[in-house]
């Protein structure tokens, strides 16, 4: 790791919370005008994940920072193209599987570049599938996996059928691009046909992409550490250092934090003020996503619990962290029962966040349809009776 800087700033915890909020999106007006692509552009990645629980994680994101924008509204922000035909967004490997800005399509020429490079992959390709599927897709236009032969051999996921293998080899290495999500399923086309063509020619060199990606993940945390930076959009500590010094940001010393830090200027400039969210967070929300920033800024350990066997579950299967007055202030692992919205399970942070618990699951429930709310099992079980006459007197 190179040599660090001297600080341009000294930060306390509490400001470089909410320089964090800020930069999220959960502190201040939010932005009505710029809608769903403005959080997406804001972000800068809105990660995609399988499970649906109230709605799936890409739906959640701008929910959290907007409140009830419909959810047939942000898959279309995110998919419909402009008057020009042209795509806003598309989806590629970031943090993980994300939706980014079109625009920021020639800032991921390092990662095809690298994919081009691996020596071995998981699945094996059968000889001629890859010319095959670009064959197909140059013929007839954007398919699913399906239209174009199947995605799976077998009824085991993991169990990719050859057009499968290939189609995602070639969203890889960037000749294949995905810009629709179509009943979950992605939608391929050609990147030539997709990308628009200002886009799709301006190969830059790695270090510029880099550059440009650790900017962009220190102007949408705020303030980060190296590790807080490199996780957001999965580079290694060796590619940060390579271009911090060049990227914008500056260095600034954050108390208690014990390691260097770097911040946006634009961060610094004004202090964080304005109106905080109350709302449930998606466990991938760019807020909460990396655990070690999360316990730093927050105080509070959080993983998602999906894949933990059900026994060995401490807060639920979709654990859902609850944001109010900028703190994380509990847990809520929601499910749906036609038109209730159950609290399965319920951590509370003591008597003072009852009010805004019951205020983020009300919210929740009117986005999603729902005309009740039910709750089940309270951690504190001393706090179940508060919680739910505190809705009952919303609901009334």
């Amino acid at each position: 790791m190179t040599s660090t800087p001297r600080p341009t700033a000294d930060l306390t915890t509490d400001e470089a919370r909410r320089i964090a909020l800020r930069a999220q999106g959960f502190l201040g007006a939010p932005d009505r005008k710029g809608g769903v692509r403005g959080v997406l552009r804001h972000l800068g990645a809105v990660q995609l994940d399988t499970i649906s629980v109230l709605a799936r994680s890409h739906e959640l994101i701008p929910y959290a920072r907007l409140g009830a924008v419909g959810r047939k509204t942000v898959d279309e922000a995110y998919w419909t193209p402009g008057s020009d035909g042209a795509p806003h967004a598309f989806e590629y490997w970031s943090h993980a599987a994300c939706i980014l800005p079109v625009e920021e399509w020639p800032h991921f020429a390092f990662r095809r570049r690298a994919y081009r490079a691996r020596p071995h992959w998981n699945h094996a390709l059968p000889d001629g599938t890859y010319d095959q599927v670009i064959k197909q897709l140059r013929t007839e236009g954007r398919l699913t996996a399906t239209e174009l032969g199947g995605a799976k051999k077998t009824s085991d996921w993991w169990d990719w059928s050859g057009t499968k293998v290939a189609v995602e080899r070639a969203l890889m290495y960037g000749e294949v691009v995905c810009t629709e999500r179509r009943g979950w399923k992605r939608v391929y086309d050609l990147a030539e046909r997709a990308i628009p063509q200002h886009l799709l020619h301006d190969e830059l060199d790695d270090t510029e992409c880099l550059r440009r990606l650790v900017r962009l993940a220190g102007q949408s945390l705020g303030v980060g550490t190296r590790a807080d930076i490199a996780d957001y959009h999965r580079l290694k500590g060796e590619q940060v250092d390579a271009v911090i010094a060049d990227s914008g940001l500056v260095p600034v010393a954050v108390e208690g934090w014990g390691k260097p830090a770097w911040a946006d200027p634009a961060a610094l400039a004004t202090a964080p003020r304005g109106r905080h969210r109350t709302t449930l967070l998606s466990p991938f929300d760019s807020l909460i996503w990396e655990r070690a920033r999360t316990e730093r800024i927050f105080g509070f350990t959080h993983r998602l619990e999906a894949y933990t066997p059900k026994p060995k579950r401490v807060y639920g299967y979709f654990a859902m962290p609850v944001l109010a007055g900028g703190r994380l202030v509990g847990r809520v692992d929601p499910a749906r029962a036609g038109r209730t919205l159950v609290a399965k399970q319920v951590t509370l942070d003591g008597p003072k966040s009852v009010p805004a618990v019951a205020q983020a699951l009300l919210e929740a429930a009117s986005w999603v349809d729902c005309t009740h709310v039910r709750v089940e099992r309270v951690d504190s079980p001393e706090l179940r009776d508060p919680l739910t006459r505190e809705l009952t007197r919303a609901l009334a």
